[in-house]
């Protein structure tokens, strides 16, 4: 037989038996949610805060508005930093009633 030919068929048998993955490409894992945020989002507009926390990314806040919109907030904002105080707080008493 030809030597192409049997390189051919070895690289086929090859290609055919590799493990398929279903790993993301890294490029889409290590990707951050947030690319930019906004400082001033009226509060009465938002529906839902998601909060996002990825090894490459800092600490990442998504609020999905009434509209359906969703942006990204600062998460240095002053009343998202009081909010979350607010909301680690109420979790401490919840705890310590429990116990």
């Amino acid at each position: 037989m030809d030597m192409k030919v049997i390189v051919i068929f070895a690289l086929m048998a090859v290609v055919i038996h590799a493990p398929v993955s279903n790993a993301k490409p890294i490029s889409l894992v290590e990707r951050c949610w947030c690319r930019s945020t906004v400082n001033t989002v009226p509060q009465r507009s938002i529906r839902e805060l998601k909060f996002v926390h990825t090894p490459n990314c800092p600490f990442q806040v998504i609020a999905k508005l009434k509209n359906n919109k969703e942006v990204c907030i600062n998460p240095e904002t002053k009343w998202l930093q009081q909010y979350l105080k607010n909301a680690v707080n109420k979790m401490k008493k919840a705890q310590q009633q429990q116990s």
